[in-house]
């Protein structure tokens, strides 16, 4: 079996102290790791728009740049995984949960609540509602995710490097990377993949609660919550002894297939002629306002600018923050496909299908929240079972969205204790189930007992905070494969 390597045991003692910080004092570790996230959205929002909008550019430049035609592996490798397990596996990893949890509730909220610049419940708003979403939601947060995946996954496929994120800043520093920095630089990427997955587990509990509220009228409580946890990861652990090819695979085939039914069931039962026309409506609107809504900080509007702090800063944040762990998972499951392939399916497909989803949910709920159902005053988890609630056979759908996080859930854990797994025995490819095991029971044990005590908003905290030094990282990355790809190009596929 592998060994773990230092990073293991730094990592999970690091991740238990701020852990057991959020269980005997949750209010102190809330107040100040929210005291630091503040800080840094208020003195380097203008620096997380910036590089964002980089990546996003760079990611473009390499699709349209003979670079494109370079392989991720040798020019004989090719995809391990089928377009359609590939693109199921990346989206379930990459933000699955996130659009049911938030497919309704984020649009409604734009438009009832929170819009950035219109009179909340205005046509104005509702017309910036979708667009937003569509922004938050669209390639800017792909983008990070394409970046750390396409140049983990050229390093270790083309190169044979670990599978770590240290190994691809070799070219910048050589073999001082295997020392003390280079374990610094894992030990972030491991607690940022933990307490991402953790937060998300506590959500994910937390709205199948909300689910089993609004239709049996089960408490919202913890111990509902903890045996929602407990049953979860008993999935996620057989799933993950099943293996990449198997577990993870047929999750996430499974996730496509049930978003698929609920996603037509909901475009044909919804106002399915206003959907397709804001749908259509709105895609315009987005690629009109990319370039000012992806540099917007407003300084001489302090209404507006909070506004640009408290949404798009922190949503940079946060994917920043998700990108170790989805990126690496990623750049496993695409070894022999081209940049270009590459980029174009991790970049176009997710964003399109986040799309449709928003616009079919977003608007469905917008609709009923216009024909006097209060969707915006549900909590967040409950938004999607109040707008179903308006629809014939409400109960049979509101069951298969229970299905679905279920599985949605399942596959995040999964594929997060595979990652994991990864970057605790130095970049192995193949795991040991043991280590798995171990990642997988600390995740689900850290979600339970922060839901407990109410500490997951102040980890949250600390996972945001945590995005500003990797984000230094990620720009070391993109120009380490740079640095990489122009000692290539003297190879024949150029």
């Amino acid at each position: 079996m592998k060994k773990v390597t230092p990073v293991f045991w730094i990592t999970l003692a690091i991740t238990l102290i701020l852990s057991f910080w959020g269980i005997f004092d949750p209010k102190g570790f809330e107040d100040i790791s929210g005291t630091i996230m503040t800080y840094i959205s208020i003195h380097f929002g203008w620096y997380y728009l910036l590089i964002v909008s980089l990546f996003v550019i760079f990611c473009l430049y390499l699709i349209i740049s003979p670079y494109g035609k370079i392989r991720l592996g040798k020019q004989s490798d090719r995809p391990e995984f089928s377009y359609a397990s590939w693109f199921a596996m990346l989206f379930s990893a990459g933000m699955g949960i996130g659009l049911v949890f938030y497919g309704v509730a984020s649009p409604v909220s734009h438009y009832i609540e929170t819009p950035p610049t219109a009179k909340p419940g205005t046509v104005e708003a509702l017309e910036d509602a979708l667009r937003i979403t569509f922004f938050q939601y669209g390639i800017h947060a792909w983008a990070i995710y394409a970046i750390i995946a396409l140049v983990l996954a050229y390093f270790t496929f083309r190169h044979g490097k670990p599978g770590l994120i240290s190994a691809t800043l070799e070219p910048l520093f050589g073999d001082k990377i295997n020392g003390p920095w280079g374990k610094f630089i894992d030990i972030i990427a491991v607690f940022a993949t933990i307490v991402g997955v953790a937060t998300t587990l506590g959500f994910g509990a937390t709205q199948i609660n909300g689910g089993f509220t609004y239709l049996f009228g089960i408490d919202s409580s913890f111990w509902v919550q903890l045996i929602i946890i407990i049953v979860v990861t008993i999935l996620f652990m057989f799933s993950a002894y099943s293996g990449l090819s198997k577990g993870i695979k047929y999750l996430s085939n499974a996730n496509m297939t049930l978003a698929g039914i609920l996603f037509f069931a909901t475009l044909i039962l919804g106002p399915t002629l206003y959907i397709l026309n804001s749908l259509i409506d709105t895609t315009g609107a987005y690629i009109q306002s990319l370039p000012t809504e992806s540099l917007r900080i407003s300084p001489n509007d302090k209404g507006e600018r909070q506004w640009v702090m408290d949404w798009t800063v922190f949503f940079w944040a946060w994917w920043i923050a998700w990108a170790p762990f989805v990126g690496i998972f990623i750049a496993r499951i695409s070894k022999g496909r081209t940049i270009r392939e590459f980029l174009s399916g991790v970049l176009i497909v997710p964003s399109v299908i986040s799309f449709l989803w928003f616009a079919t949910f977003g608007m469905s709920g917008i609709n009923a929240q216009n024909n006097g159902a209060d969707i915006a005053g549900l909590p967040d988890e409950q938004a999607l079972f109040g707008m179903f609630d308006q629809f014939p056979f409400s109960v049979i759908l509101s069951i298969l969205a229970i299905l679905l996080i279920g599985t949605f859930f399942i596959t995040s854990a999964d594929s997060a204790t595979f990652v994991l797994g990864m970057q605790t025995t130095n970049g192995s490819l193949s795991p040991p189930t043991a280590v798995k095991f171990v990642w997988g029971f600390a995740q689900s044990t850290i979600a339970a007992v922060l839901l407990y005590t109410g500490g997951l908003q102040a980890l949250q905290n600390a996972l945001i905070s945590a995005a500003l030094p990797f984000s230094f990282i990620m720009l070391l990355m993109v120009y380490s494969f740079y640095k990489a790809l122009r000692k290539d190009k003297g190879e024949s596929i150029l």
